[in-house]
């Protein structure tokens, strides 16, 4: 069955971003389509993760366009960007180790509450009817994710591939349109890169979200992947699909590590 792919939900134009003159990014133009994969990749250095950052609001870019829905966005920060829509994961594993993986989980739902701190102290009326709604939604995606056995036990005791899991739950709670992926597959060995490829599969097919990753597996982003930018140095060398990318000699030579 044919993909579909929507319209575009997020863009840049001529993105620019400088710490104390050292530029991290310049005129870093593309843009997101509704339900794709989108990979951002490049060698060390190339700016990546600062790509990301502008995302999610964590950097505001010196100079450029950022549209989100068809709106302009300007100087938002990372509680707002959530707010609109946009959740993320981390290289490093940002858990409450002491929690347990449904905790952890009911974290991610946040955003979602709307009892006020009277009716949450008391547990009462409409908090205790939103709090059990929000469980059953945290539920749902332990199901999802295949971590029934393993809900109630906390997050230190977990292996990292796991770990990485319930990160990617927490994320999926707050029911993101665009779910950001910094370094998924990091640290991980054969098998929980196979499992955690599924899983992000079956989370932009069966749950329509739109991803955007950072990934050094090649191979991986390759397979997943609906379309690739290429950064190096902070510029953009090339934008495309998997093949155009695979085969533009531009990349070939970044990643060989050919003097520019």
């Amino acid at each position: 069955m044919t993909k579909r792919i929507g319209e575009v939900i997020l863009s840049f134009t001529n993105i620019s971003l400088s710490f104390g003159g050292v530029n991290a990014l310049t005129r870093i133009g593309f843009d997101v389509k509704e339900h794709e994969i989108r990979a951002i990749i490049g060698p060390n250095g190339a700016g990546k993760s600062s790509m990301l950052n502008v995302i999610n609001g964590v950097y505001h870019p010196q100079q450029g366009e950022i549209v989100f829905r068809g709106k302009a966005r300007r100087g938002m920060n990372t509680y707002e960007s959530a707010k609109s829509g946009i959740a993320r994961t981390f290289q490093n594993i940002a858990l409450f180790k002491g929690m347990s993986v449904l905790d952890n989980i009911m974290t991610g739902r946040n955003l979602k509450m709307r009892s006020n701190f009277l009716l949450d102290a008391l547990y009462w009326g409409p908090a205790q009817r939103e709090e059990i709604a929000h469980r059953k939604k945290a539920e749902e995606i332990i199901d999802f994710l295949e971590i029934q056995h393993i809900r109630k036990t906390p997050v230190g005791r977990l292996p990292y591939g796991l770990q990485k899991r319930v990160e990617l739950g927490r994320a999926l709670a707050a029911e993101p349109a665009i779910l950001l992926l910094d370094e998924p597959m990091a640290g991980m060995n054969v098998e929980e890169k196979q499992d955690m490829c599924r899983f992000i599969l079956d989370v932009n097919d069966q749950l329509g979200t739109t991803i955007v990753l950072i990934e050094h597996d090649m191979g991986v982003v390759m397979d997943i992947s609906d379309r690739v930018v290429v950064l190096d140095y902070g510029k953009k060398i090339a934008d495309g699909t998997p093949d155009e990318v695979r085969a533009n000699q531009d990349v070939i030579d970044a990643y060989l590590g050919v003097a520019h």
